[in-house]
């Protein structure tokens, strides 16, 4: 019986790992809205799907499992919401999921490693922090234009709503969290996949 070759080892622990970060980043972005939409707002493992695609997917398969996840799951909550397919929080969102994708593709050569993943997915969850609130602060008019209310937007956000340092929270919770798990699934394919191919 011929030995599974490393190519083909690699390419099914691949495969396994990227539906994993897709079918992850769609189902707790979107569904959650309907099963818990007042438990933990932006619990999400979307940044970290996009940091570790990046970081453990071989190739092109890194950069694009993240933007499918991004991209399906803003559509299906646009349709949820009744909103057009593609909404303008793109111009915000988009540009802080590629940096993600960035800083994995550069932790490459220590995937192995939590503290490098975990430090980069909190650099990437402030990116995204910084930047979606200062888009929402320049696109609102309800937020004065000015820099009190720059930082209003950064803090507490709007009357009526839970202040953005909670939403800030939540994202980071849930982008360490799944980060982890994540560094910790790549581990457990990668022993079972060095287990079988000794034993075939």
């Amino acid at each position: 019986m011929p030995m599974p070759s490393h190519s083909s080892s690699l390419f099914s622990r691949s495969t396994l790992l990227a539906c994993v970060l897709l079918l992850s980043g769609i189902f707790f972005r979107v569904l959650r809205v309907d099963l818990a939409p007042e438990v933990l707002t932006n619990f999400s493992p979307l940044m970290a799907a996009a940091l570790c695609g990046a970081l453990f997917l071989p190739g092109v398969i890194g950069l694009v499992i993240p933007l499918i996840a991004l991209l399906v799951s803003d559509a299906l909550l646009n349709i949820h919401y009744g909103e057009p397919l593609i909404s303008k929080q793109l111009l915000w969102t988009l540009p802080c999921y590629l940096i993600a994708i960035g800083i994995g593709w550069m932790l490459r050569e220590r995937r192995g490693a939590y503290l490098p993943a975990l430090t980069g997915t909190l650099a990437a969850s402030l990116i995204f922090y910084m930047v979606t609130n200062t888009g929402c602060w320049l696109g609102q008019v309800a937020y004065p234009q000015n820099f009190g209310g720059w930082v209003q937007a950064l803090t507490v956000g709007l009357p009526c709503y839970p202040p953005t340092w909670h939403f800030f929270r939540n994202s980071l919770m849930g982008d360490i969290l799944f980060t982890a798990l994540f560094v910790t699934l790549f581990h457990s394919v990668r022993n079972l996949s060095a287990r079988s191919t000794v034993v075939a």
